[in-house]
C-alpha cells in the first residue's frame, strides 16, 4: 500500500528553496527552528513535580528528596534492560491522581520545551497508560492534556501539538477503547501512534484501528524498527499507513526499504540516547544514525523520554550526535529534516521560518 498523505506531499514541496547548510563547528543552527517530534509526555514529567505532588497526595516514593529520588527515575549510563527503563515510568505516572495533575504535567511539558529553546514540539501520550495508576477516565485524561497544552501554548509562545498513542501491549480491545477516547477529542490531535512490544504485537493486529484514525483525518507515526527488524517498518507503512516511523534504526538492514524511505520521504524519528540506554544499540559509535542520514533518509533527532534519560534536545545534538559520529553538517541536516517531517501545514512551517527571518 502506498501512503501519500497531505502532510507528506507538503513536506516534499518547499524545502529545495531553503539555504544550503553551512559547515561550521556549531552542531545547532541557531538561525533555524529547533524541533522535537518524538517526546513522550509521560516520560518528560519534572522530578520536582513528582516529589511535590507525591508529598501533597501522600503517595509513597522510593525516596523523599530530589537527589535521592533521581537514581530511581533517571538512567545513569545504561538501564538494566528494557524492563528496567520502562519500570521507571511507574514513579512518573504515580502522581497522576486526578485530571488536574494531568493538566499540570502537560502544561509543564510545553513550559520545559520553552526553557530548552524549542520552537515546536509534538507531545505523544497514551491516555490508558496515564489513567491506569489511579483509575482515571480515559477521555478525561485526553481532555486534560489538551487543556494543559493549549494553555501553555498561549502563555509560552511555543507551538505544540498532541499525538495520541495506542499501547499495543495491552490488547486490541483496549486499543479500540483508547482510540475512542482520542477520536472524541479529534480536534485536539494531529496524529496517532502505536507503541509497545512490536515483536509480540505486530502491526497487522491494528489495521482496523488505524483505518479509523486515517478516516478521521489524522496523521500516522508508528514505533517500529526499534527492537524488531525492517519487516516491522514495512508493516507500519503498508498496513497502518505510517508516514513517519518512531526510531526505525533497523531500516538499513533492508536495501529495498532504504530505497523506499528515501524516495517517499518517510521520516525516521531518531532518539540516540534512548537507544543506547535501553540497549537497542550497544554503544554510540555503533549507532546507525550517521549511515541513515548519509543514505538520504529523512531523519531528525529527538529526546524520547527526557526525564528518564536525563537529557534535553540540545544534548542530543551537541553531545549524543557527535558521539555517534555526526559532524555539524549532519546535525544541521537533521535539524532541518525535523521541519520537513513536522505534522504542520505549509503556512505554519513558514511562520516558524519567518521567526528566524529565513527567506
Amino acid at each position: 500500500m502506498s501512503i501519500d498523505s497531505p502532510a507528506k506531499r507538503a513536506r516534499m514541496d518547499s524545502f529545495s528553496t531553503l539555504p544550503s547548510i553551512m559547515n561550521n563547528d556549531s552542531y545547532l543552527d541557531t538561525g533555524f527552528p529547533l524541533i522535537d517530534l518524538h517526546r513522550h509526555l509521560d516520560g518528560a514529567i519534572r522530578l520536582e513535580t513528582v516529589l511535590e505532588l507525591a508529598q501533597e497526595k501522600g503517595i509513597g516514593l522510593p525516596a523523599n528528596d530530589l537527589e535521592s529520588l533521581r537514581p530511581h527515575i533517571v538512567v545513569d549510563g545504561k538501564a538494566d534492560g528494557l524492563m528496567d527503563f520502562i519500570g521507571r515510568f511507574q514513579w512518573l505516572t504515580a502522581i497522576l491522581t486526578d485530571l488536574d495533575a494531568c493538566r499540570r504535567v502537560a502544561y509543564e511539558n510545553v513550559e520545559d520545551a520553552l526553557h530548552e529553546g524549542i520552537d515546536y514540539v509534538e507531545l505523544r501520550f497514551s491516555p490508558v497508560f496515564m489513567a491506569e495508576a489511579h483509575g482515571l477516565q480515559t477521555e478525561g485524561v485526553v481532555e486534560a492534556v489538551a487543556d494543559g497544552i493549549k494553555a501553555a501554548e498561549r502563555d509560552t509562545g511555543v507551538r505544540a501539538q498532541m499525538i495520541g498513542i495506542m499501547s499495543r501491549t495491552y490488547d486490541t480491545a483496549t486499543c479500540h477503547h483508547e482510540l475512542d477516547a482520542l477520536l472524541a477529542n479529534r480536534d485536539h490531535l494531529v496524529a496517532v501512534d502505536l507503541a509497545g512490544d512490536e515483536e509480540k504485537f505486530p502491526a497487522g493486529l491494528f489495521v482496523d484501528h488505524f483505518r479509523r484514525a486515517r478516516e478521521a483525518g489524522l496523521e500516522v507515526t508508528v514505533h517500529a524498527g526499534e527492537v524488531d527488524g525492517p519487516g516491522s517498518v514495512w508493516s507500519a507503512i503498508r498496513e497502518l499507513g505510517a508516514s513517519r516511523i518512531g526510531h526505525g534504526i533497523h531500516s538499513l538492514e533492508d536495501p529495498a526499504l532504504v530505497e523506499y524511505l528515501v524516495e517517499s520521504r518517510t521520516g525516521l524519528e531518531v532518539a540516540i540516547t534512548s537507544n543506547i540506554q535501553i540497549g537497542t544499540v550497544d554503544e554510540y559509535a555503533l549507532h546507525p544514525v550517521k549511515k541513515i542520514l548519509e543514505s538520504g533518509i529523512v531523519a531528525n533527532l529527538n529526546t524520547d523520554d527526557p526525564a528518564i534519560s536525563g537529557i534535553d534536545l540540545r544534548h542530543e545534538y551537541e553531545v549524543a550526535a557527535p558521539l555517534a559520529g555526526l559532524d555539524s553538517r549532519l546535525t544541521r541536516l537533521a535539524q532541518r529534516n525535523a521541519l520537513e517531517m513536522a505534522f504542520l501545514s505549509e503556512k505554519e512551517k513558514e511562520m516558524l521560518l519567518n521567526k528566524y527571518k529565513i527567506q
